[in-house]
């Protein structure tokens, strides 16, 4: 219990680690030396110590759903199993409550940028809910992937038994992967869906529903984000690390490939740029196909001939 209390904590307090080795990772292939590993902390820190400028124009909203924000994705980690560990909470289904706790994360910030009555940050909330509609339904069927491949409906259980399951795993692994890392992509506002450096209101999406945020309330909302994408990653983790491996290596492991897919979104945003509003519909659709053929794949393995 006090192994899995300190593996929950260090989830809870390395997203800023991470978003650091984005930032050297893409710093590297610019040919820079970067900044620290430890400068989102530092930045983090010093926004908790900001004043904050509120409009008048907003209400009670506006203010507390940084705050619900982080809660809402805290309650999203619990119920993500760390491989040999398992999860804080567990129970059939709870992927559905993993997944629309994100959603009560974005719903809020959604509302958030309505009620500043801004014309750009409601066209950020527009943009935002558009491409949600893509990629919420997509990761149901990659559960429902797994959940049909391993007949488990409990994250738990669906990774407990997932790697030992059949021939057709590792076919379902590489499509999972791929779809989880658009999923990363697209929740993490990351190049090409959003760039989280950009200032350009017109080519924003969750950066510009975010501009009326200032002091501890952003460094929230930033820490959000962070929190999110090691979710995910933790997801891929599971989809790799055996579950018979023991604690140290798993454990290691699981570091390693969240590493890993930071420095491959660190080296994405260097290589590529981000797309344009009318072609990022087409990029999270490839979620969507990719989630389907597993699908399509599993559903064959139990009802076809693969067997």
């Amino acid at each position: 219990m006090m192994v899995q209390t300190f593996v929950t904590l260090l989830a809870v307090i390395s997203p800023l680690f991470f978003i650091g080795l984005i930032n050297k990772v893409k710093a590297i292939w610019a040919g820079r030396k970067g900044a620290s590993l430890f400068q989102p902390y530092y930045d983090f820190m010093r926004l908790l110590g900001k004043g904050e400028v509120i409009s008048t124009t907003t209400s009670f909203v506006f203010r507390v759903a940084p705050s619900l924000n982080v809660a809402a994705v805290l309650l999203a980690l619990m119920v993500v199993p760390v491989p040999h560990f398992g999860s804080v909470i567990h129970f059939d289904g709870d992927f559905v409550l993993f997944a629309y706790a994100l959603g009560l994360a974005k719903f809020l910030t959604v509302i958030a940028a309505l009620d500043t009555g801004s014309s750009f940050e409601g066209m950020g909330a527009s943009r935002e809910v558009a491409f949600s509609t893509i990629v919420e339904p997509a990761f149901f069927v990659v559960i429902g992937s797994l959940a049909l491949l391993t007949q488990h409906t409990s994250f738990d259980s669906i990774f407990a038994s997932f790697s030992t399951t059949s021939r057709v795993t590792p076919l379902v692994t590489i499509l999972l992967l791929v779809s989880l890392f658009i999923m990363l992509l697209a929740e993490g506002s990351r190049v090409p869906v959003d760039d989280p450096n950009t200032h350009l209101e017109l080519t924003m999406i969750h950066e510009v529903m975010v501009l009326d945020y200032s002091g501890p309330d952003l460094a929230f909302i930033q820490y959000s984000a962070a929190l999110k994408m090691t979710i995910i990653s933790i997801l891929i983790a599971d989809l790799i690390v055996p579950a018979s491996w023991t604690m140290i290596p798993a454990l290691l492991l699981s570091a390693i490939i969240v590493g890993i897919v930071f420095a491959s979104v660190g080296m994405v945003e260097s290589l590529i740029a981000r797309a344009r509003i009318s072609h990022i519909p087409q990029f999270l659709l490839v979620m969507t196909t990719l989630s389907l053929t597993a699908f399509a794949v599993v559903s064959f393995y139990f009802f076809g001939s693969i067997r």
